[in-house]
């Protein structure tokens, strides 16, 4: 059951990064460079009153120092990257592996 969900959110999280790869490609075309959107921007465009409380809570219960160097950081990563990352690391958690023996246990 757990398996399941955890590969339901994976297949969420990549049609997220597909989302974001197919809206980061359109802006490039038409401004004929190459344009990423970080994660931090995309979550301030969607709400910006749920990323100041998330980062309000990493500084007040969940160890301080975490924010600065590995959220910002995460952040600034482009937002398909960052869902597509997610997918792989979700989808491998719920990944079941075949069971060797019972494939020729009935030869």
């Amino acid at each position: 059951m757990i398996r399941a969900v955890l590969r339901l959110l994976a297949y969420i999280a990549l049609a997220m990064a597909i989302i974001a790869a197919v809206l980061d490609a359109a802006r490039s075309v038409g401004a004929s460079h190459i344009i990423t959107t970080s994660l931090q921007e995309s979550w301030q465009s969607l709400s910006a009153p749920s990323l100041a409380l998330v980062e309000a809570y990493f500084k007040a219960h969940i160890y301080p120092i975490l924010w600065d160097p590995l959220m910002l950081w995460i952040l600034a990563a482009p937002t398909f990257a960052v869902f597509a990352v997610l997918a792989f690391l979700l989808y491998a958690l719920g990944f079941r592996r075949e069971n060797r023996a019972g494939r020729f246990a009935a030869r």
